[in-house]
């Protein structure tokens, strides 16, 4: 990851002036294009009075219409939603305003597990037979071809209402109401759901609908669509409503989230509000928060916000289980090297799949699949992806072949598939693996203004808030802090605080999930990126940073050390001139997993420019190849030796041989990954039976009979020694191991003596 400064002109004083911008706010809405009179003055002073005509969506007067005559007819109408927040929030709007419109509205949220995501014909056919003569999609429908298809067959219209990407064939629909419909002159186009919903409802009603706007915030962050444009005015007007709210069931689960009537944020509303809700579809009936946020009895309401508390609660210790698993995943079965991830359990909650695929992939940097069997015997997955790799389009070519049902974009999928192609999609996906461009950049504001920084301080950057999609939280950077008091925190101190100090001002900063920041690396820091937040400790609130980033660079020593040992340290801080590596194996581990820009990776057989910042960074075969590595001129030298590419760090006993090849002979049809499963068992990881069944086949005691592997009848007898594969591998790894654990005095002392 590298780290770029956003630039901009500066705000014309003028318009600081009337507006009365801290140097802070100025700078923020200059670098988000917020740079003139008319675009300033909708920023602060925009309300839903100023959303466009809803009239200009396409087909919204042909909705409105439909929706109307239904209404006058007594008709039943059936408002088919989703159950993610974003279909919540919509399901209660259109069903709350065809309500106060009386209208004979019910509302239906598929199941998760039964269902799936989007129309199911089983369940068109169901709304049908129950005598409904609309249907209303909301956040859902685009796709939904047989599904509107078979309901106008059976004499019942449906208005498609989505937000969802436009498929090439679009279903047989009364009406189509999207934001992003070809050709429509509707000026904005990134509605979620429930802005598509309160956009029918405006024009239902004929009103702005303020009282709506809470609803379709909720919506527009739980579902991360832009918060510009006319989703500014959804997400700071919505947030001043719902800090006043009457809703019950707003109440209810803002009281049992722990926040404040009247202090809440978007922050708030996308790690508290939107995950609860999301939650009750992971888990259980959706319909269940529907009927929270349309109740208007406050009892009724806490017992079912109590209920959604229960299953939040659920959901964070499912995906804490199923994450835990997943790591011991990888590393029994040795995945550590590999530049993708399908992971499987049958008893993986399906709920939480897509979640833990996020937290996998932000631990290890891997595209990641993951995959459970439902109650029928299906195999369904989620995956998520890093930037750079596609994972619609690594995915989509295997539809045919390998995939019962696929769904995604670049960056997050949904699938399933028979259990017998599991091994062909993980080494199919594995064949996909390509990283388009170079290393993910991350953008920051501008270096933090330390003198007199205060409380009030956050009040000046929330003027260019509410913070989300197409308008970042503001990242600040420190350069070249002093930090003091530098501790870990947390149960498994995997946190770190610490102050920044500088000589105009210091900061209190907070680094969740940067355990790997440590006092051997703190003279390296250059500089750290912070967003800036309200701590209140003891009913003393005070300002802090929240560490997002960090960047590092040689110390400046006045005399500079030409070799400095870094074994003992794991990360990896990026700021060398070139990385060596001794085994080409490990490129891809370096770009992918270390975040290293390709261009500063080479072989170290190769190298031979001078002057450089180098760093070591795998471990070399033997000492021939150290000491060649150690001819060039470095201005400095880091030493790693992190990587390596030994299938086994220690050659297997010799008993477990005679256990493995007993095995075999008894077991004649097995294939070789079959051993993948077996090896536990036999009390050995996979990555050891591969080394042994190697050594086996060059001293030729087993082969291969049509992919299955079977013991040689009679063969030579030799002694395990006689493998010359053994006994190189036995030389590489006693070499390595001497390496990383000889004292640091001993090993610079060779090295200096050798270098340049």
């Amino acid at each position: 990851m590298k780290w770029k400064q956003r630039t901009a002109e500066e705000l014309d004083p003028k318009l600081i002036d009337k507006y009365q911008l801290s140097p802070i706010a100025a700078k923020l809405f200059s670098l988000r294009g917020i740079n003139t009179d008319e675009k300033l003055n909708f920023w602060f002073n925009a309300t839903e009075d100023d959303l466009a005509d809803p009239s200009l969506m396409h087909d919204m007067d042909k909705a409105v219409k439909r929706i109307n005559q239904a209404i006058d007819k007594g008709e039943k109408i059936t408002v088919y939603g989703d159950y993610d927040a974003d279909g919540i929030t919509s399901t209660t709007i259109m069903t709350e305003t065809l309500s106060i419109l009386g209208a004979d509205v019910h509302y239906f949220i598929p199941s998760r597990f039964k269902d799936g995501y989007g129309p199911n014909l089983e369940r068109y056919k169901q709304i049908v037979a129950d005598g409904s003569k609309l249907i209303i999609t909301v956040d859902n429908g685009v796709t939904g071809i047989d599904e509107v298809a078979y309901a106008k067959d059976k004499g019942v219209d449906t208005i498609v209402t989505d937000h969802h990407t436009i498929q090439d064939k679009l279903p047989d629909a009364y009406a189509i109401v999207h934001c992003n419909y070809p050709g429509q002159k509707y000026p904005f186009d990134d509605y979620c759901g429930a802005g598509i919903a309160y956009t029918i409802c405006r024009s239902l009603m004929q009103d702005p609908m303020p009282e709506l706007l809470d609803l379709a915030m909720i919506g527009t962050i739980g579902d991360m669509v832009k918060v510009s444009g006319e989703g500014h005015i959804i997400v700071k007007r919505g947030l001043e409503v719902l800090n006043q709210t009457d809703r019950p069931g707003l109440r209810a689960l803002i009281k049992n989230a722990g926040l404040t009537m009247g202090s809440i944020n978007e922050t708030d509303i996308g790690f508290n509000i939107a995950p609860r809700l999301n939650a009750v579809g992971r888990l259980a009936d959706a319909n269940l928060a529907v009927e929270l946020l349309l109740s208007d009895d406050d009892i009724e309401a806490q017992k079912l916000a109590d209920q959604v508390e229960k299953l939040n609660e659920k959901r964070k210790k499912l995906t804490t289980k199923v994450y835990n698993a997943c790591l011991k995943q990888v590393k029994k079965n040795s995945w550590q090297r590999k530049n993708t991830l399908v992971l499987y359990d049958p008893t993986f909650h399906e709920g939480v799949l897509g979640l833990v695929a996020n937290k996998i992939v932000e631990k290890l940097h891997k595209p990641t699949v993951i995959l459970t069997k439902n109650a029928a015997g299906e195999i369904k997955g989620s995956g998520r992806s890093i930037p750079g790799f596609n994972l619609f389009d690594a995915l989509n070519p295997l539809k045919e072949k390998l995939l019962t049902k696929f769904g995604g974009h670049d960056f997050a999928c949904g699938l399933s598939m028979t259990e017998d192609k599991i091994d062909a999609l993980r080494d199919a996906f594995e064949k996909s693996f390509y990283v388009k461009g170079g290393l993910e950049t991350k953008y920051y504001d501008m270096e933090l203004p330390m003198k007199g920084l205060a409380t009030s301080t956050i009040a000046e950057v929330n003027q260019a808030g509410p913070f989300g999609t197409d308008n970042a939280q503001p990242v600040f950077s420190i350069s070249d802090p002093q930090i003091m008091d530098f501790h870990k925190i947390g149960k498994d101190k995997t946190h770190v605080k610490f102050n920044a100090v500088k000589s105009d001002g210091k900061l209190d900063i907070v680094g969740f999930n940067k355990a790997f920041l440590n006092n051997n690396l703190l003279p390296f820091v250059s500089k750290i990126f912070v967003q800036l937040s309200l701590n209140t400790y003891r009913n003393r609130i005070s300002l802090q940073g929240i560490m997002e980033g960090v960047s590092f660079a040689a110390p400046k020593l006045a005399v500079p050390t030409k070799v400095i040992d870094m074994r003992s340290e794991n990360y990896v801080m990026g700021f060398a001139d070139r990385y060596l590596l001794f085994d080409p194996k490990n490129i891809a581990i370096v770009k992918n997993s270390f975040g290293i820009d390709e261009d500063k990776i080479s072989l170290a057989k190769d190298y031979n420019a001078n002057g450089e910042t180098v760093v070591l960074l795998d471990a070399p075969h033997n000492q021939v190849e150290l000491d060649h590595a150690l001819e060039n001129n470095y201005q400095q030298l880091y030493l790693r030796f992190l990587l390596d590419q030994l299938l086994v760090e220690r050659i297997p006993d010799k008993s477990y041989f005679g256990k493995v090849l007993k095995y075999i002979y008894a077991h004649p049809t097995l294939k070789p990954e079959d051993y993948r499963t077996v090896a536990p068992y036999l009390g050995l990881n996979y990555d050891s039976i591969l080394f042994i069944l190697r050594v086996f086949f060059e001293l030729g005691f087993v082969q291969l009979d049509n992919d299955k592997l079977v013991g040689k009848k009679n063969p030579e007898k030799k002694p395990l020694t006689a493998s010359k594969y053994l006994l190189a591998t036995q030389s590489q790894i006693k070499f390595v191991r001497e390496l990383r654990n000889m004292p640091s005095q001993q090993l610079l002392a060779y090295v200096n003596n050798l270098i340049k």
